[in-house]
């Protein structure tokens, strides 16, 4: 089995920064895409960033220019750091990655989820 684990969320202030990391562990033969998802209060799941083994980026047009997406291969780590946050930014962070656990079988996951709030 596998499993996404995140972790660095928390409260902050306007402005201020904060980097989630998501580790998968198990079984995993191989990633391609890994994604931050998020949730905010009231409203539905969306796709923050993405990113391929290969590095390429794309991020949600609110986020641009102040988030960035990276990953650690060899370490099965995605990393989202977050530069001037908002209060609009508060939500539940998502990892969620399409692992292969042997050749040709390709299955997506998700984490649990990371509070980040974002207030004075």
């Amino acid at each position: 089995q596998v499993q996404l684990v995140e972790s660095g969320g928390g409260l902050v202030q306007p402005g201020g920064s904060l980097r989630l990391s998501c580790a998968a562990s198990g079984r995993i033969f191989s990633i391609n895409n890994m994604n931050w998802y998020r949730q905010g209060p009231g409203k539905q799941r969306e796709l923050v960033a993405t990113i391929t083994r290969g590095g390429i980026t794309n991020y949600a047009d609110s986020v641009k220019g102040r988030f960035t997406i990276s990953r650690d291969n060899a370490k099965n780590t995605v990393y989202l750091q977050m530069n001037s946050l908002k209060p609009e930014d508060t939500a539940v962070y998502y990892c969620n990655a399409d692992i292969y656990q042997r050749a040709g079988f390709l299955t997506n996951y998700w984490g649990q989820g990371t509070q980040v709030t974002v207030s004075s």
